[in-house]
Order: C-alpha cells, then structure tokens, then sequence
C-alpha cells in the first residue's frame, strides 16, 4: 500500500447515508462561503449530494442564497419561480425550459427540478426572512443579458438614458450574428471594440441603481445582466488570445457575480456555490499556478478570512456520465472507465471499494499534499483518451477542506 493510502485509510470516514454527512456540516462551522463541485457536469450523485448538502446548509445554519455555474438569465426563471414572483410557473420542469443554450443538461434535469421543487416549499412554508434564492454567476449569456436588460426597460423607463446606453451596446454585438467566435475574432483588428459601450451601461446602470429598487430584486437584475455584458466581452476579446486568459476573466467575474449577490443581501449573508471541482478547489494547489490560472476557490480563499470559506471536493471511480464528444453536438450517456493507475481516485478505490468522506484539517492537511493526478470531466469527454488528459495535478489537502467520494456514480437525468 503506498503512503497516500496509507493516510486515506487512516482518515477516511465511511459514508453510507445522509446522517454520514455530519462531520462536513460540523466542520463547516460558521463559515459563510461555502463551495461545493463536481468531478464532471453529468453525474447523478454529485448534484443530489450538493443538494443534500444545501438543503442542510440552508435548514441548521441559515444559508439564504445559491449561486450556480449556469447564465443569470436562465437561473433568474428559478429565482423567481421560487421566491413567487411574477407569472406562476406549472411545475419546476416548466421553469427549467429556460435553460435552452447547449450544454442544457447541466441545469435541465431531473435531480435540479426535484431540488427546485424542495426550495420553492421550503420558501412557502418557512417564515425566515429572506427567502433562499438561487443565481447563475457564469460569463456566457452577453445577448440574453442585454436583451433582459432592454426589455425591462423598455416598458419601464423607455425615455432613460440607461435604455439609450443598452440599445447602443446591443447593436454594436448585432452584427455578430450572437456567434461569439465572430466578434472574437474581429476584436483582433478593432482597437476598443465594443468595450465602451458595455462599460458605459453598467456604469449608467450603477448610478441609476436606486431607480429600479423594488420587491423583487430588480435592481440586482438589473446591475447583474450589465456586468454580464462588460465582462463576456472582455472573455470573448480575450478567448483569441490565450485560454488560460479567458479562464481567468471567466472566474474573476463569478468572484465578482458573488460579491455583488452577498453585498446586496447585507453583511450576514451565507452562499453555498455549486460549481465544477475546477472552480472551487483551490487552483494554487494544481498546475493551474503554473500556468498563471486562478479559480473562484482561490480568489475567495484570498479574500475572505480563512475560516470563512469552506470547499467540498467530489470524486469517483467508475460509472457513467452524461457529455458529449464534441462541443454543441447531442449529449450521449457514456461509460467512465475506471481511474487510471496512481491517481487520486485510484488510490481512494484501493482502500477499499465503498463510498467514504475526507475532511481536511491542520492535523492532517499536510499528509495528503503530495502531488497525485485528480479526475476531472468537463462536457465535451472522450472516455478512450481520458488519461492523456482529464487528471490534473494537484495537493489534495490544500485544494479543498473536505472530499466526497463516491466509487461507482452514475449519468444524471436529462429533461426530455
């Protein structure tokens, strides 16, 4: 048996069932940021253990706010459905239609719609103030964006100069076809590009933020969709010139997606964050440091005291997935193949083929920080050539506060 696991066996915790969970929410503490991923965006079993996990979170320590990587308008249909604004949805089914922008499995499925379905009774029967609300802090959405943006104010403020500013940005995008590798492409060879005219509408919109206050978080809509818009096309200038520079502003701006959400809620908010294990472990402890990359994880753990923030880590051995061989192609159910040799997976598997749990402490974090290959799933997967390039390298112990591994997961479950 090799050191590493070694020193699993030693600290693992055997998870069986929900009550298992209890050691991740008693060394939560009172940390008010707490990230939760996914070793892929297709398994069923990371999304119901984020869920199990939120609804804990949200019913013993008073969690109100659930920030996800998916676009803010589409997640804005949950918001609302859930907290009882506007137009009465049919079901959480109905609601989840929104997310109609490939990869659309990754929020339209059952295991969302059945947590959907649990927030908005949580809502109605709890008598806490604020309601639990639920937002999309990813970078993709410019044209939804500005379109929301647009709308509302074309029936509420049609003569305002923040309508003008929208209406000028929208059509400085139009040309593109909303094919983001068009305007990509072109910002090569035009010296601002669209920049002014989406720095000035959120500086507009900033300004103006009081005017749109009301009851149903319009002011937040609002801001958020504006800034949705500056930073897209700042992501989408930078894709041309580097991945790892379009992979940072990306982050940065769900830093920053976060920010906004937990400063409008005040100084006591909590927010539980469902992203990929890329996002929320920390990226100083992977290659990703290497490369000049950081991550949400990372930028919150630098910004924020220490017993703060908290991250969870999930992972598997074997099993199924939903992804798809290419990007914008059909989702397929695909068989994972087990863990490659002296990985991190490997070795959680060889201490013995059950499900167990990790939590990370100064006791033992240095024990786990030898660097070992970790599994990571994205939605376009190719099992044949997993090990040429889905492992990376991290320091375990300091890349999360705690790990979930479950040994044989299977494919979540698309909406029809």
């Amino acid at each position: 048996m090799s050191p590493i696991e070694e020193t699993i066996k030693k600290f693992a915790l055997p998870y069986e069932n929900n009550q298992d969970l209890n050691p991740i929410i008693e060394a939560i503490g009172d940390a008010k940021i707490v990230l939760l991923g996914e070793a892929s965006h297709g398994t069923s079993e990371f999304y119901t253990l984020r869920a199990e996990l939120s609804k804990r979170l949200i019913e013993e320590k008073g969690f109100t706010l659930i920030s996800v990587e998916g676009d803010w308008p589409s997640t804005q249909q949950i918001n609302r459905y859930i907290k009882g604004y506007g137009e009465e949805k049919i079901d959480a089914r109905d609601v989840l239609k929104s997310f109609n922008r490939w990869p659309t499995w990754m929020w339209a499925n059952e295991e969302i719609a059945e947590f959907v379905s649990w927030l908005k009774m949580y809502n109605q029967k709890s008598e806490a103030s604020p309601n639990v609300g639920f937002y999309g802090i990813d970078v993709y959405s410019l044209w939804e964006s500005l379109e929301e943006v647009i709308t509302y104010l074309s029936d509420t403020n049609p003569e305002g100069i923040d309508l003008a500013l929208a209406k000028k940005a929208f059509s400085c995008f139009e040309p593109y076809n909303r094919y983001p590798e068009h305007y990509a492409m072109s910002s090569v060879n035009i010296s601002q590009a669209c920049v002014d005219e989406v720095s000035k509408l959120l500086t507009s919109i900033r300004a103006h933020e009081d005017n749109y206050k009301d009851e149903q978080e319009t002011d937040l809509n609002l801001k958020i969709n504006a800034m949705v818009a500056q930073n897209a096309e700042e992501y989408y200038r930078a894709m041309v010139r580097s991945d790892d520079l379009s992979w940072n502003v990306r982050d940065e701006h769900m830093v920053e997606a976060i920010n906004e959400i937990m400063d409008y809620h005040g100084k006591d908010a909590k927010i539980i964050i469902w992203e990929h294990n890329t996002h929320i472990g920390d990226a100083s402890a992977t290659d990703m440091e290497a490369a000049g990359m950081i991550n949400v994880g990372q930028v919150l753990r630098l910004q924020n005291r220490k017993d703060n923030v908290y991250a969870v880590g999930f992972g598997t051995h074997r099993g199924t997935v939903i992804a798809a061989e290419e990007w914008g192609v059909p989702f397929e159910r695909m068989n994972v193949p087990p863990a490659t040799k002296d990985s991190w997976e490997d070795a959680l598997h060889n201490t013995g083929a059950f499900n167990k749990l990790l939590i990370f402490n100064e006791e033992n974090r240095h024990l786990f920080n030898h660097w070992i290959g970790h599994r990571a799933i994205g939605v376009v997967y190719n099992p044949e050539y997993e090990a040429y390039g889905n492992y990376v390298p991290s320091k375990v112990g300091s890349r999360y506060d705690a790990f979930i591994y479950i040994d044989q997961t299977k494919a979540l479950s698309p909406l029809e």
